[in-house]
């Protein structure tokens, strides 16, 4: 009787849990078992791993074979076993020596041929790998991702062959020493848009403080290409948000793309999505589109046209910054950090208040229509502002607007202030830290006094309103939120006044 220690990584939302995995050969007949709560994916390591050692021309051994995964409560899935099923097994077996095995974690998939086939979340394994002190060997494919976390010892490896020469020593596996150069991000030109002067000062205003905007006008008027130039503006991305972000797109289904290092993601579902698709879920729990835009964009087209349940899911993430998604036999927590650009018409056929006058709504149908967005989540977007139909001379214009690159040095300058103030955007700021930072002078808070009885500001709305005064006085360089900066941040709550 013999037994094999290894160590793998499971995946439960950001984190990366440690996995043990035991593999004990015994007498009886000739059997294969798998336990410890593995999906279909892991049952079929079965046959992949005895096909795999079998043409590797390693024996596998006609005893009973028993693969414990632990801890036994959390769940197993996708093919990252593989490689540390079938190590296990050869070392059980006296086929490679096994006094190494616990200096490392493995994962890998493997093809009937042995070679090893990339994996997803590689990157959240890595930063587990990291803080246990242990070296990480997985596919070749996967080691450009897993480099960016600095510190890593990392070993990429073809096949199931390369590995056991290393374990007895004939041939080392060479440790990933490359770390990626980011690619550059390369955004479309707010200078496209032609007019909309309000609405680009209003997302000036957002990427500076990291706040959320509600852009509200008729078909064609530039709305989505507003937000599809949002990220272009935004600050450079910092190291550990730039890993934060690529993390978390690791443990998607289309895995992280390396070009797109420190690049802002802009994710943008359609109306049909359901609450799991927004907030993340499943049986095994993974991040959903909120997550996903995590230090980056999350664009809501046709806001009125998303369920409505699945909108309130949205209303704690653009408070906390979090989501928790918990289920009855387990929970998981994602980060959800993103700025929330959402658009809408104002009435159902979409030409409310149009210089041309072709709206037939009645105040009854804009109201249902209008009120498909509750109001707690309202108050919870800063900056509301219209989007008016382009007049035809701005139209028929050439296009001779800033540049984003203009714009981002400003929007970049005025985070720089506020990070080095308080040492977040604005848009985070905590009630105590709003008092302190965000107090206006006494002709400002004479006004903001009078647009609290006329607008019926909330609490929260009145602190939002301050947020933003804050933003608009760092964009200005001052030091103080005057008057001037109240009104202006007062305008940005367009719902509020209507």
């Amino acid at each position: 009787m013999s037994l094999a220690v290894l160590y793998s990584r499971g995946l439960s939302g950001m984190e990366a849990p440690l996995v043990t995995v035991e593999v004990h050969l015994g007498g009886g007949l000739p059997s294969f078992t798998i336990v410890g709560l593995p999906e279909a994916e892991v049952k079929e390591a079965r046959d992949r791993v005895r096909a795999a050692l079998q043409n590797a021309r390693f024996e596998f051994p006609a005893r009973r074979i028993t693969v414990n995964l632990a801890p036994a409560e959390l769940p197993k899935e996708s093919g990252r076993f593989d490689l540390p099923i079938a190590l296990g097994i050869l070392a059980a077996s006296g086929q490679i020596p096994g006094n190494r095995l616990g200096e490392y974690e493995w994962a890998g998939e493997l093809a009937l041929t042995g070679e090893l086939r990339p994996i997803r979340g590689a990157l959240a394994m890595t930063f587990g790998a990291r803080r246990n002190g242990r070296s990480f060997v997985l596919p070749r494919e996967n080691a450009p991702e897993a480099a960016l976390v600095k510190g890593a010892a990392i070993h990429p490896a073809r096949s199931l062959l390369e590995i056991c020469a290393h374990l007895t020593g004939r041939e080392a596996l060479p440790r990933c020493t490359d770390t990626p150069a980011p690619g550059f991000a390369e955004y479309p030109d707010l200078q496209d848009v032609k007019g909309q002067s309000h609405a680009k000062r209003a997302l000036e205003i957002a990427a500076a403080g990291g706040h959320s905007v509600l852009m509200m006008g008729p078909p064609g008027t530039g709305k989505s290409m507003l937000a599809a130039r949002f990220p272009g503006i935004l600050p450079p991305m910092s190291e550990e948000q730039a890993l934060e972000s690529a993390a978390v797109q690791s443990l998607g289904s289309g895995g992280f793309n390396i070009a797109h290092w420190k690049r802002r993601p802009f994710r943008s579902p359609h109306h049909t999505a359901s609450a799991v698709a927004l907030v993340g879920g499943g049986s095994i729990p993974r991040p959903g589109e909120i997550s996903m835009a995590m230090h980056g964009v999350l664009f809501l087209d046709e806001l009125p046209e998303f369920d409505r349940r699945v909108l309130e899911v949205l209303r704690e993430p653009l408070e906390s910054g979090r989501i928790t998604v918990s289920r009855a036999a387990r929970q998981a927590d994602f980060p959800a950090c993103f700025q929330l650009i959402a658009a809408m018409n104002p009435c159902p056929c979409g030409y409310l208040g149009h210089f041309s006058g072709k709206c037939r709504c009645t105040p009854d149908q804009v109201a249902r229509y209008r009120g498909k967005i509750s109001g707690p989540l309202l108050d919870r977007i800063d900056i509301q502002i219209e989007a008016p139909a382009v007049p035809e001379a701005d139209l028929l214009r050439q296009g001779n607007g800033e540049t984003s690159g203009e714009v981002r040095s400003r929007v970049h300058a005025a985070h720089a202030r506020a990070k080095s103030r308080q040492g977040k955007d604005n848009a985070h700021l905590t009630v105590k830290e709003i008092e302190i930072h965000c107090a206006p002078d006494e002709r400002g808070e004479a006004l903001l006094r009078q647009a609290i009885s006329r607008l019926n500001l909330s609490a929260r709305g009145y602190h939002r309103v301050l947020k933003v005064a804050r933003t608009i006085a760092d964009l200005a360089g001052s030091e103080e939120v005057s008057a001037a900066h109240v009104a202006e941040a007062v305008q940005y709550r367009r719902l509020d006044r209507a």
